[in-house]
């Protein structure tokens, strides 16, 4: 019987319909951050956040890529309700926020935030890019990122928006420095 890939090694785009895959670590609503452990092919509890913080949305990663920290890209995923840690979604990338981050006495280094919609989504189904999104919503989830960060010490710092075509680009980026890795 052949073994099937890690969940960080699946196909980074659906083979049937070229549709973007996300492997969803964190749920939206949860005070845990989840972070998958592909040594182990299991998700671990990373952190608890304090109480009143939540994620605003379900948070996960896009399966065959890397951002500049090593890990796969992350992506916040907009959908009516929670799914659960290590469900496949389906998703259209709608832009991001290009950020940098930075650990106690380390330099900067880019750490983006995609951001998509699920193909099941109803109540969002309408978006299609980042400014189709409430304007507040969009400044909620940076200050989300920045105060999050902060819990560990680490400063994150947004830098500009993109679109959904200029964060299909970093999508693809991503999946070249997998690859190179490999």
């Amino acid at each position: 019987m052949k073994r099937r890939s890690v969940l960080s090694a699946l196909p980074t785009f659906d083979e049937d319909d070229d549709a973007l895959q996300v492997v969803i670590e964190t749920p939206k609503g949860s005070h845990n951050k989840y972070d998958y452990n592909p040594g182990a092919d299991c998700f671990e509890l990373a952190k608890v956040l304090p109480e009143g913080m939540t994620f605003p949305y379900d948070f996960g990663l896009i399966p065959s890529t890397l951002g500049d920290d090593g890990d796969p890209l992350d992506i916040l995923v907009l959908l009516d309700f929670p799914v659960i840690a290590g469900c496949l979604l389906k998703v259209r990338l709608i832009g991001a926020i290009q950020a940098k981050q930075k650990d106690r006495g380390e330099s900067w280094e880019r750490n983006d935030r995609l951001i998509a919609v699920a193909e099941h989504a109803h109540s969002h189904e309408n978006i299609n890019q980042l400014r189709d999104l409430q304007p507040r919503l969009l400044q909620e989830l940076k200050d989300f990122f920045v105060e999050y960060n902060k819990l560990d010490g680490k400063k994150f710092k947004p830098l500009r928006d993109c679109d959904a075509k200029h964060a299909t680009k970093l999508v693809r980026r991503g999946i070249q420095k997998f690859k190179k890795a490999s």
